[in-house]
């Protein structure tokens, strides 16, 4: 048991006549490690990308009813009527008359 654990210490499994089958597991370990790092990288950076867009979508859609409501406000025709009260412009007391055309064949 000692001296299974002093060899693994001194790394002799990479040095003696099997090594190139530990080399290569090694490698093999290495680049499989190297591309599950990335992996992570690339779903964390995506995750925090879908946070940023969610975030101006929400800010988009507020703006949207913000502008909305205040659109409502201004077509409004008691708003439309103040506005133009200065110019001596106002709404008709008589209502409009309908007009009928007859088609004759």
């Amino acid at each position: 048991m000692k001296k299974g654990f002093y060899n693994i210490l001194k790394a002799n499994f990479l040095i003696n006549e099997d090594a190139v089958k530990n080399w290569r597991f090694i490698v093999f370990c290495t680049v499989l490690a190297i591309i599950m790092i990335a992996s992570s990288h690339s779903a964390e950076r995506k995750v925090h990308e879908i946070a940023k867009l969610t975030n101006e979508v929400k800010e988009l859609r507020s703006e949207h009813v913000e502008v909305r409501s205040d659109l409502m406000k201004l077509k409004m025709e008691s708003t439309i009527a103040d506005q133009m009260a200065p110019k001596g412009i106002a709404p008709s007391n008589t209502p409009p008359n309908k007009i009928k055309v007859l088609i004759k064949d």
